[in-house]
């Protein structure tokens, strides 16, 4: 329901601030939604882990659009964490969704 602008901008900042750091993904829901049941919690962290992968300030190390097609199109998904206990800094610092695959494509 709010745009993802300022919120970006302040994750993307090096000096982000300790309360966008320790933001949940749940808060950034839309909160006019009823909360998500465990398969689409699911869905909503593997989008989430591959937009943060995208988002990488490094373009080498952001992923292709094509590997990003394709791992829309695969049955596997990682295995989410309640979305309450995800940090957005956890998204946004983690190693890459699968940093062999993304690291070989450059």
């Amino acid at each position: 329901g709010i745009h993802p602008g300022e919120l970006l901008t302040t994750l993307s900042s090096s000096s982000a601030s300790t309360s966008s750091q320790n933001m949940m993904l749940n808060e950034i829901l839309d909160q006019r939604l009823p909360p998500p049941n465990r398969i689409v919690a699911r869905d909503i962290f593997f989008v989430a882990t591959i937009a943060f992968a995208c988002l990488c300030t490094k373009p080498k190390y952001r992923p292709t659009m094509n590997w990003v097609s394709q791992e829309f199109l695969s049955r596997k998904k990682p295995i989410a964490k309640p979305l309450h206990a995800v940090s957005l800094w956890q998204l946004k610092n983690q190693e890459n969704y699968v940093v062999g695959d993304i690291e070989t494509q450059s």
